[in-house]
């Protein structure tokens, strides 16, 4: 039987159902409205307009309402907006936001996809700087034209997420004076603290004043001020703290509104009425391994639930395991992406849960290959049971691999005895014949198993301030190149020769470069009789990231001689 199915919202989850729906039924009837002016857009790509990477505007934009008649035939109505809903007689009230008429539109089913709003708080003084957002097409060709037809220098960023850290890197490319500032201790919070480090460090290395633990508290004339006290210049604000689901319509219309104030839906992402579906960024989604609804805005999940609607609109059986929240960013020369619960979650939603962490940093590829580089893998674990909680990855080479397949392997419950038994393919150039993701397992499962104890890279500062027993199992050269204050050097080729300079009586904590010669040096000293030993996960290099941007832009008294981050 024919249905006709109304669409709010063009752009990701909107446009994916509509071809979804059309790849069913050539007899249906598909009308989707988007009250810009652009449908089926990029948005994560919006940023790179900035630099000129992505050189026009238009070329953000993927689909048009001419190609989506003639390709699927299906009606895309650009500027107009629905501006009700009358879900007991089934019609849409929508607005031509060029003309402003107004006019009802039927439907068997309706989808909701309007996305996500950006916060702008009523910040004193807001109406003292020119403030822009973030969000579509508009807006970026619009931030873009004020900063290249005008005088403009300074730029104030603020907020440190995804579309924070972007803006900020694509205008700093562009050659403007750039200030982030994140209101919290750091930015991009899927990271750990003691991960993030390492793109503060980038951050701070390539020329942005980077601002942290400071929130704005007003604007005057042209000028951000801080809690602090501090004054930014700043031509131009860019608001990037954060978006809101857009929820109004479904409000006004007596939907379900759920507990993280986003749309409450079912399995099949239908609403609390039978005819009406939401999905992408306005949705209450369900998180796997929280086992409790939450917010989620990436564009994979709103497609796979566009699909999952288009399906269930078709009498078709769709599965909903759940999300995890799997996503990657590159900033400068540095790449990173994160699956899964880290730390920082773990304790903010109080999660009863017994985990403990395996933090290496094996090489991207084969070392002797030119371009490999370090990766710097952090993974959680559940003890006793090994199973993958989640995991995040840095480095200049390709994290998204690896990220990708832990992502994997948590949603089908896997372990860390699965990761040791993954079977990756391998040749010089793209991973080395044990691969991070096999590293991680191994080293997971041998703390599993109390083959030996760690301590993170954050506690090494309270260790060198108390006057911790530290020893360096490095070369020679390497120790004379930078080293941690107060520790002694006994190199592992030397160590067997030197056992009675390493005391039985209290805790010893061992590093070298990355961490797999101090365990080396562990399992021979325990091997002699030793069981007061540490292994410093993370060593020297790890180390040298987590210490850096807080010495450099706090002032701060170094702990180490030197750093090292090759």
């Amino acid at each position: 039987m024919k249905k006709k199915i109304l669409i709010v919202g063009g752009v990701a989850g909107g446009a994916s159902a509509a071809a979804r729906l059309r790849r069913y039924s050539e007899e249906d009837e598909i009308i989707m409205f988007e009250k810009g002016p652009h449908v089926s857009f990029s948005n994560c790509s919006l940023p790179y307009h900035l630099s000129g990477l992505i050189e026009n505007a238009d070329d953000l934009v993927l689909m048009n309402p001419e190609l989506f008649l003639s390709q699927y035939n299906i009606e895309a109505r650009v500027n107009n907006e629905v501006i009700s809903i009358n879900k007991e007689e089934k019609y849409v009230t929508v607005k031509n936001v060029l003309t402003s008429e107004t006019y009802d539109e039927t439907y068997d089913k309706l989808i909701l996809s309007p996305g996500a709003r950006p916060i702008v708080p009523r910040i004193p003084g807001i109406e003292s700087v020119k403030v822009y957002t973030v969000r579509n097409v508009v807006d970026i060709d619009n931030l873009n034209n004020a900063v290249k037809n005008t005088d403009t220098k300074n730029i104030s960023v603020i907020g440190g997420g995804f579309i924070g850290v972007e803006v900020a890197e694509n205008l700093r490319h562009a050659g403007y004076n750039v200030s982030l500032v994140e209101g919290t201790e750091q930015i991009l919070r899927p990271f750990d603290y003691d991960m993030v480090q390492i793109f503060h460090k980038e951050i701070y290395d390539k020329g942005i004043n980077l601002i942290v633990g400071d929130k704005v508290e007003r604007f005057e004339e042209n000028q951000v001020v801080l809690s602090s006290g501090k004054s930014l210049k700043a031509d131009v604000v860019v608001m990037a703290i954060g978006v809101s689901p857009e929820t109004s319509l479904a409000k006004d219309a007596g939907l379900e509104i759920g507990i993280t104030g986003a749309i409450s839906v079912d399995k099949n992402y239908k609403t609390s009425d039978d005819n009406i579906y939401a999905i992408g960024d306005s949705i209450e989604i369900y998180n796997k391994l929280t086992h409790a609804k939450s917010k989620l805005s990436l564009a994979g999940p709103a497609l796979k639930q566009a699909r999952a609607v288009a399906d269930n609109i078709n009498n078709r059986n769709t599965i909903n395991s759940g999300y995890i929240g799997s996503s990657a960013i590159k900033v400068f020369d540095y790449n990173g992406a994160s699956t899964g619960l880290n730390e920082s979650l773990i304790k903010v939603l109080d999660l009863k849960i017994n985990y403990d962490i395996v933090r290496i940093i094996p090489s991207d590829i084969v070392g002797i290959m030119p371009d490999a580089s370090p990766i710097h893998f952090k993974l959680l674990y559940e003890v006793p049971t090994g199973k993958i909680l989640g995991a995040q990855a840095i480095g200049k080479g390709d994290v998204t691999k690896r990220i990708d397949l832990i992502a994997s392997v948590i949603k089908f419950d896997g372990t860390l005895e699965d990761l040791k038994d993954l079977e990756l393919s391998y040749a010089p150039p793209f991973s080395t014949a044990k691969d991070a993701v096999n590293f991680a397992g191994y080293v997971g499962s041998n703390l599993l198993n109390k083959d030996y104890r760690q301590v993170n890279v954050d506690k090494v500062r309270e260790l060198v301030e108390n006057n911790a027993c530290i020893i360096d199992v490095r070369e020679k050269y390497e120790y004379e190149d930078g080293h941690i204050k107060g520790a002694v050097n006994i190199p592992l080729s030397e160590l067997r020769k030197r056992t009675d300079e390493i005391p039985k009586d209290k805790d010893v904590y061992i590093h070298c470069r990355s961490g797999q010669r101090s365990y080396n040096a562990i399992l021979a000293l325990q091997n002699l009789g030793y069981d007061n030993l540490y292994n410093i996960a993370g060593s020297y290099l790890g180390l040298s990231f987590y210490e850096y941007f807080n010495d450099k832009a706090g002032n701060r008294a170094s702990i180490l001689t030197e750093y090292n981050f090759i």
